[in-house]
């Protein structure tokens, strides 16, 4: 976990990192995803079908543009809910002071009470949002994929090792490095949901 700006822009300087501009957007991405990735669209257009990002912060991400992500979730929480009285003030006011990185147990803490953050205040903020710090753009190892609909697309990129991980995040494609059949020796195990094969950490 990156606790600011300084520990991923540290990070990001050590990786070696490719750019491409697809359907009009840059991307940059370490270099053995961007490889895998540039393979992937080959053989889906062989197929008839399109690999894209689904926007321009597709790919790789500042911590300070996941914090800006974080914060559009958060501040109108606390607004709602001190209008809803389950939030004094004075709450809101000492979580909007914490950095970002100290924010995130107090709002999963609120949240095991069932005080929201999500946009729809229904459920928990990280169905939407990962906490600052966590997001795999910041590693530069995901990609938001506009077609994540179609199952061609799906079948194409996890050849390539770029699988599903977030089971909330249906655009959210990952790349893993490795073949399928590793990804349970590396702690992952596989869930289905929605007609869709996604990996995530076997806890």
């Amino acid at each position: 976990v990156f606790k600011d700006e300084a520990e991923v822009s540290a990070f990001q300087a050590r990786m070696q990192i490719t750019g491409e501009t697809l359907d009009g957007k840059r991307l940059e991405l370490q270099a053995a995803a961007m490889d895998e990735l540039r393979k992937a669209i080959g053989d889906a257009k062989a197929q008839g079908v399109s690999i894209s990002p689904r926007d321009v912060d597709s790919a790789r991400r500042s911590y300070d543009e996941t914090v800006g992500l974080w914060k559009s979730r958060v501040d109108p929480a606390l607004t709602h809910w001190v209008g809803k009285g389950k939030l004094t003030q004075a709450d809101a006011d000492r979580i909007s002071a914490l950095s970002p990185f100290e924010q995130v147990p107090e709002v999963l803490k609120l949240e095991e009470k069932g005080i929201f953050f999500a946009k729809d205040l229904s459920k928990s903020i990280i169905y939407s949002v990962a906490p600052p710090g966590t997001s795999q753009h910041l590693s530069l190892l995901a990609l938001d994929v506009r077609e994540h609909e179609n199952e061609k697309v799906r079948a194409v990129l996890a050849k390539h090792k770029w699988y599903q991980t977030v089971v909330s995040d249906l655009p959210h494609f990952t790349y893993l490095g490795a073949e399928e059949a590793e990804l349970p020796s590396l702690g992952l195990k596989k869930v289905s949901s929605g007609g869709r094969i996604f990996w995530v950490p076997d806890i």
